[in-house]
């Protein structure tokens, strides 16, 4: 295969101030490969706007009619990044060879998809993105982050270490992802159970270009508990030892103080009584939350909803088709 089609999938919700440099570079990018004869013609960049409220979908409409390698997929609400990223790699494997992931705010080294493509060249499905270090990242965010991976591994969890969601797969790969149907997916640990050859490119991340970043402490916790619970019963086993070993360690103290009282010894105390009430009241609810957080997935699994819903798409469709899908929208005012 000495021209494959690549088509680059990028996730965007409310990126108007960094999405008219992320075109740029990444069409820049395109024609350089395509000039190079590295991957196919019919190579494209999707965007997938993640229901944004901005001028987000207004940037990539532009672009599509323009004819120039671009393409767009409007989804009809919010969904999340995973489920977005989804709803792109679907849409792309139809008219490639191979797709590469990655986020829009350009801290992920697009040079290296030149190093993607001669490792998919070599006989490689899948290729993992990875950071060399994580300098660009504050205290904070740089230990939360390295603490994860290692809590997952030590859990079971078969992740790449410092990798996200910069990655290419082949249409092979992509194919057999669509076979996890589980409504929570993490694709960072579902991708490589898939099992096919796979290799990592390393590479240094970048400051943000423009705008702000999309994944604030609430939702990297809320990210972070996903991953967890969706590949790891390893919690509720956690929570099952430290109540085999609170019984235990009741059962150790009620003899001790039953031998004090019939020593004479004994004396009354609120602070330990109110003190182990707190302690183990604080554990089942604990135990209970974390138990209903699985209960929970159990529920969403069970009513399989569809995971997205697109609005409009103009990756797929004819030319025509695709304008006069926008027919409404486009007769608005798009500069205001």
């Amino acid at each position: 295969m000495s021209e494959p089609v690549l088509t680059i999938v990028v996730p965007c919700y409310n990126e108007e101030e960094v999405l008219p440099e992320t075109i740029s570079q990444l069409k820049r990018l395109l024609t350089e490969m395509i000039g190079e004869k590295e991957i196919s013609m019919k190579s494209r960049v999707l965007f997938v706007d993640d229901g944004s409220r901005d001028k987000t979908w207004e940037i990539i409409y532009r672009e599509c009619i323009k004819k120039e390698h671009i393409g767009g997929i409007k989804l009809s609400r919010n969904v999340g990044h995973q489920n977005a990223l989804l709803a792109g790699l679907s849409a792309a494997k139809e008219v490639s060879d191979c797709v590469v992931s990655i986020d829009a705010d350009l801290q992920d080294d697009i040079g290296i998809i030149w190093n993607f493509i001669e490792k998919f060249k070599a006989g490689y499905e899948v290729v993992y993105g990875v950071r060399q270090n994580r300098d660009t990242d504050n205290f904070f965010k740089r230990a939360t982050a390295e603490g994860f991976y290692k809590f997952m591994k030590k859990m079971g969890v078969d992740l790449i270490y410092n990798h996200a969601d910069y990655r290419l797969m082949s249409r092979r790969a992509v194919e057999e992802l669509e076979r996890y149907e589980e409504a929570n997916m993490f694709l960072r640990g579902i991708v490589p159970l898939i099992g096919f050859r796979s290799t990592s490119v390393f590479y240094d991340r970048m400051e943000r270009v423009a705008g702000e970043t999309k994944y604030p402490l609430k939702k990297m916790l809320a990210f972070a508990l996903d991953g967890i619970t969706s590949f790891s019963i390893f919690p509720i086993r956690l929570v099952l030892l430290v109540g085999c070993l609170s019984f235990i360690g009741s059962l150790v103290f009620g003899i001790y103080f039953l031998s004090l009282k019939f020593l004479g010894n004994t004396h009354t105390g609120w602070t330990s009584l109110i003190t182990s009430l707190w302690l183990f009241g604080g554990l089942q609810l604990i135990g209970l939350g974390l138990v209903g957080e699985y209960v929970g997935k159990i529920y969403m699994e069970t009513k399989r909803r569809p995971k997205y819903c697109i609005d409009i798409d103009t990756f797929n469709l004819a030319p025509e088709q695709s304008t006069k899908s926008f027919h409404v929208d486009k007769n608005d005012n798009l500069d205001k």
